[in-house]
């Protein structure tokens, strides 16, 4: 999916007074600017204009692409704050220009990062042009805008965009981050990486009890443990423990099953494994609840750790494998056979569906995407086993670590492993675990 840096601003000369915002969208490889919006809107405060230059810069990031990966830097750290839900919007007139840029792409494809004002020289100089427009009884013209020319030469002087894909984490501070957090054992041994009251890694948050934006107005944040260099994350982390079925009686002879095929049982060894599992997960006591593919072999799955950790199995459409079409029950060498083209398709792109009808693994991304979102607002701050398949828990990764769809095919996950990912309050995500077959053992 394309990837976009929104870099966005707006100001006000009076606070309240003239006021004018700029956005522009770039390429996070090149720098390359791809668009670019400016406006006078009259009389308003900073923070209005500031608002404004984020919906603007988040609505051509949308027209450019409805599914971009978008990451937002701007110089406003209550916005930065607001929008990434660690501070509260107080004020009647930020609450419904929050609301308007939330809905302008879903919150899955958008992660904020706070940027000092001298990083910022491109939209800032935006904004000005607008209120220069605005003073003489005209509005921005991109026609003469000088904007581009001058935060080139800036970028080319300053440390340039990151390069890497935003993904569910902000690039390069993400790496940062996660490099951190590995060294202080946030992503530490099995035995603790399903505990929920384990700290992680802060967004993009700076080491200051109470920020002062441009505006006068004070909001105030957590200060930060002695050495930290910056606040502490927004309480523990809600942890998806993802549990791929146990065997059936095509497991071993990989064969493609899907949710369009025969929906095969566990067989004697994938019921051997669920149990094994099971007293695994029993003897962590981490796992508060427990949901499910429809599938039977996944529900075979969960209901054996269920029993065994006194929970309720609730079943989710949502996390069901995909339907690999005219593949079902084939092996990849048989598909290779009999439909070649197909195969390469699929292998080439994830718009490419399996023959037959089956789902591609774009559109499988974005059916998960949504059910990770739903159940994360359900299940705030809690572990939860999710008992699903293959590409499900493959795509969940993939968009943790914020890595290009040709990695699903990268990544071995044997029948009845276990995986997790722990996800944070300010939009970050941390892959713990993958493919543990320890138990199994």
């Amino acid at each position: 999916m394309p990837r976009f840096v929104v870099e966005a601003d707006g100001g006000s000369r009076g606070n309240p007074g003239p006021a004018g915002y700029g956005a522009v969208v770039l390429d996070p490889a090149s720098g390359e600017t791809l668009a670019e919006r400016a406006e006078y809107i009259g009389v308003a405060t900073n923070n209005v204009a500031e608002y404004k230059g984020l919906i603007a810069g988040l609505t051509a990031a949308r027209d450019l692409a409805p599914d971009a990966v978008v990451l937002v830097r701007m110089d406003s750290k209550l916005v930065v704050e607001q929008m990434s839900g660690r501070w509260k919007i107080k004020h009647p007139d930020m609450k419904p220009l929050a609301a308007e840029a939330a809905r302008i792409l879903p919150r899955a494809q958008v992660t904020y990062e706070w940027i000092p004002r001298e990083r910022n020289k491109h939209a800032d100089r935006l904004a000005n042009e607008a209120m220069d427009a605005g003073k003489r009884g005209e509005q921005w013209e991109s026609s003469a805008s000088s904007a581009a020319l001058d935060a080139s030469a800036a970028r080319a002087l300053s440390t340039p965009p990151p390069s890497g894909p935003p993904g569910d984490a902000a690039a390069g501070a993400a790496a940062a981050r996660a490099a951190l957090a590995a060294s202080r054992g946030t992503a530490a041994g099995a035995d603790t990486l399903f505990a929920e009251a384990e700290p992680g890694p802060a967004g993009a948050a700076t080491a200051a009890a109470e920020v002062r934006d441009r505006a006068g107005h004070t909001a105030t944040a957590a200060a930060p443990a002695a050495g930290q260099g910056w606040a502490p994350d927004m309480g523990a982390p809600a942890t998806f423990v993802l549990l791929r079925h146990g065997e059936t009686a095509l497991t071993p002879q990989k064969r493609f099953s899907g949710s369009g095929g025969s929906d095969p049982e566990l067989s004697p060894a994938g019921r051997r494994q669920a149990a094994a599992v099971a007293e695994a997960l029993a003897a962590r006591g981490t796992v508060q609840t427990v949901i499910s593919s429809p599938l039977l072999r996944c529900r075979e799955t969960a209901q054996a750790v269920a029993d065994r950790l006194g929970l309720d199995v609730t079943v989710e459409q949502g996390l069901r494998e995909v339907d690999f079409g005219a593949w079902e029950g084939l092996t990849f060498a048989e598909v290779q056979e009999r439909f070649p083209d197909d195969l390469q398709a699929w292998l080439d792109s994830p718009k490419a569906a399996p023959t037959g009808g089956g789902e591609s693994f774009a559109a499988a991304t974005r059916r998960i995407s949504a059910t990770r979102d739903r159940l994360l607002a359900e299940h705030a701050g809690r572990t939860v086993l999710l008992v699903t398949h293959v590409t499900p828990v493959k795509i969940l990764v993939r968009l943790a670590l914020g890595a290009p769809p040709e990695s699903l095919f990268r990544m071995e996950l044997s029948a009845a492993s276990l995986s997790a990912v722990a996800y944070y309050a300010d939009g970050n995500a941390s892959v713990r675990l993958l493919n543990d077959t320890a138990h199994l053992r």
